[in-house]
């Protein structure tokens, strides 16, 4: 197969790793800057140019698209699509996972445990908001944040006000959460790839620290996770619309609820905990499935 891989940088580890796997199981790998490829569209041949060249032959296509450029990398997924390549995952899925708020209404749709969240535009609602998610200690997350940048945690009633308050001036979309105490500061990664969580590690947060991302010096280690903490990573990536997704889940004293569902989830932290090849298991899973002209939108929304 050919397999394009959208990523702006091919040093990164895990887009290393991708065309690594591939390459060593046979296939023709090409990493694609998302931010260099410009597109022709028209409706009799739709195409996409890179450096200059029409890029054609492509059988598969890996998006690794930054939250920083999920618009842009989206549309040029979406030109892969109506070329008949083939996505590892779909752009309207990515889209959806992406928008933080969309997606947990999404979840909550079809019965995922969630966090209970809320989400205000007007500073009047502040005092009813914070009630609605059982009162402090509460953590409001940025919708546009990432890798645990926006996400602040208050331990009182006052200062999450101010916190509130102070976003909704800066116009900055929020939504706030009550905080799992019971979580302890952990949270389980599945890193799903089909309808099979094919590999789990558990990160906790360093000291003092409350935000259990590898980025912010959390450390990884390996876990056995329950049959419905499986279930609920891979509906929650079913509901999506993604092949191949991580689905962060907390342990909480009434079963487990998401976090979040990361189309793009990092490879380092899975492979040096559980010392699994998932790279090889992605190239896997698009030698078993990728065929020409099959990219369809998954579920709604």
């Amino acid at each position: 197969m050919k397999i394009a891989v959208l990523s702006r940088n091919p040093r990164l580890y895990s887009t290393r790793r991708l065309i690594e796997a591939g390459e060593q199981r046979g296939h023709e790998m090409v990493v694609i800057d998302t931010l260099r490829a410009y597109m022709n569209i028209a409706s009799h041949k739709p195409q996409i140019h890179y450096r200059g060249k029409a890029l054609e032959g492509f059988d598969a296509v890996i998006p690794r698209i930054g939250a920083s450029v999920t618009f842009y990398g989206c549309a040029v997924l979406r030109q892969f699509e109506m070329m008949g390549v083939f996505p590892l995952n779909e752009s309207v899925a990515i889209s959806r996972s992406r928008d933080k708020l969309r997606s947990l209404q999404l979840l909550s749709r079809k019965g995922i445990g969630l966090p209970v969240t809320g989400f205000a535009h007007s500073p009047d609602d502040i005092p009813d908001l914070i009630h609605m998610v059982n009162g402090a200690p509460l953590v409001i997350k940025l919708l546009e944040g990432t890798q645990g940048i926006g996400v602040v945690m208050c331990e009182t009633q006052q200062a999450a006000e101010s916190v509130i308050e102070a976003f909704m001036g800066l116009k900055a979309n929020i939504m706030v959460q009550e905080y799992i105490k019971e979580a302890g500061g952990a949270d389980i990664r599945c890193f799903v790839i089909g309808d099979k969580v094919i590999a789990a590690i558990k990160r906790q947060a360093k000291p003092g620290e409350f935000r259990s991302n590898l980025h912010r010096g959390g450390s990884a280690s390996l876990i056995k996770i329950t049959p419905e903490e499986r279930m609920t990573a891979v509906r929650a990536a079913n509901i999506m619309g993604l092949s191949v997704a991580g689905v962060d889940i907390l342990r909480s004293n009434h079963g487990p609820l998401v976090m979040e569902v990361n189309s793009s989830p990092g490879l380092e932290g899975i492979e040096t905990t559980t010392g699994k090849d998932v790279a090889a298991l992605v190239i896997q899973y698009l030698e078993k499935n990728g065929r020409p002209h099959l990219t369809r939108t998954r579920g709604r929304g």
